[in-house]
């Protein structure tokens, strides 16, 4: 029963973040021409493109993208209430579904952040467009930051500090 729970959550965790991404990339205008915005399209669009027809995009934004973002993360919310054996009320449902999305999403600017980090002492990964959907992700949380603790001698710590104000979040809201 463990594994099926792994398995299921593993999947949704990744579906989830696909749609994350779909949502994000256009507010922060990342570029969908790369590998990594084909993967997120390819993975995303049999879902969102029905969902347009209905929402249309009002210029960055994708109430499509949100729309589906949610529909994918109240299904998954579900199928681990049913597969753990609680009842399906859907007041449960939305509102763990929403928790578990904002700790997805703090959890998801953690590790984009420390990746984000990572891939900057290495030349040759400044250049992938894994380093670009990155930077045009975390450059948005890292601005504020960077002016109020300018870096120090060459030293950005700004990357530091939201990593730290994410965990204490994170921490605060389990």
């Amino acid at each position: 029963m463990k594994a099926l729970l792994f398995v299921i959550d593993t999947l949704f965790t990744l579906l989830v973040v696909a749609f994350l991404l779909r949502l994000l990339m256009p507010l922060v205008r990342a570029d969908f021409r790369n590998q990594v915005g084909q993967v997120i399209l390819k993975a995303t669009d049999p879902l969102v493109l029905p969902l347009r027809k209905v929402f249309p995009p009002a210029k960055r934004f994708d109430l499509a993208s949100l729309v589906a973002l949610l529909v994918v993360q109240f299904a998954g919310t579900a199928l681990l209430q049913v597969v753990r054996g609680f009842p399906l009320r859907l007041g449960s449902v939305v509102i763990g579904g929403l928790y578990n999305l904002l700790i997805m999403v703090l959890q998801f600017y953690f590790y984009a952040l420390l990746a984000y980090a990572l891939l900057s002492w290495f030349a040759a990964a400044a250049h992938s467009p894994v380093a670009h959907v990155l930077g045009r992700i975390c450059e948005p949380l890292l601005a504020p930051i960077r002016r109020v603790i300018p870096p120090l001698g060459g030293l950005d710590l700004s990357v530091l500090v939201a990593m730290l104000l994410l965990g204490a979040l994170l921490a605060q809201l389990r």
